[in-house]
């Protein structure tokens, strides 16, 4: 591995990341890199896990996409694991050598992967909250195809991965408590014209109505900005 060249790589992506206008060209850009920089990466892509579903942010080609399906519908693979091991104290990244050979550990998944074309692959966890957690992916062909040096710079690479996706979640968490801050406010103003209650009174029938039907309180709020009032 020339660590100089992959420096030079690295500080020319950074540089990249900033000119990407929307946090999508952004993990595009990162995926991209990924292939270009890491040795014997083949393939790559980004995905978000919440629960049992699997959302792939960006991807190179059909093959990253395609493993994180797989995943999500047998319920196993490096992607559902890697949170669990870093709750266990264990390293955040999977490296697996040869998936042409028996894999225990997903009995499932290992063959259906050889099937799609993998030959060896690494995992990094991005970032881990809850049930939500993200990971990038890269992928060989070939089995053997993933190095110490390739799992030191993936590693690197990741944490760059692991900014820009923060900053993506972060993005959307403001936009959607702003949307939300409007919704309510206007489901206020409505009750207190409508009903004549103060601002207090009228938050107030809000939550207790959130409550009481069991659903969110930007819920109830769009429904009375949709219907002008309480309903029932």
């Amino acid at each position: 591995m020339d660590w100089q060249d992959f420096a030079h790589r690295m500080a020319s992506m950074a540089r990249d990341l900033l000119r990407e206008k929307s946090h999508d060209a952004m993990l595009q850009r990162i995926v991209s890199s990924t292939v270009e920089i890491v040795e014997g990466c083949d393939s790559a892509g980004i995905l978000v896990r919440d629960g049992d579903k699997v959302e792939t942010l960006a991807s190179t080609d059909s093959l990253a996409a395609e493993s994180d399906r797989l995943q999500e519908r047998l319920g196993e693979g490096p992607c559902f694991d890697i949170a669990v091991a870093r709750e266990e104290g264990c390293a955040h990244v999977f490296r697996i050598g040869n998936l042409t050979e028996l894999q225990r550990r997903w009995p499932r998944y290992a063959p259906a992967a050889r099937e799609l074309g993998v030959g060896s692959m690494m995992t990094f966890l991005l970032f881990a909250d809850a049930e939500e957690f993200g990971a990038l992916n890269m992928y060989a062909r070939r089995p053997g195809a993933f190095t110490e040096d390739s799992e030191t710079s993936g590693l690197v690479l990741a944490s760059h991965a692991a900014v820009a996706l923060s900053g993506a979640r972060t993005a959307t968490q403001l936009h959607s408590a702003l949307t939300t801050r409007h919704v309510i406010g206007e489901a206020m103003g409505i009750l207190m014209g409508r009903y004549h209650l103060d601002e207090d009174r009228a938050f107030a029938v809000l939550r207790d109505l959130s409550q009481k039907r069991n659903v969110k309180l930007r819920t109830i709020a769009q429904q009375v900005c949709e219907s002008g009032g309480i309903e029932d």
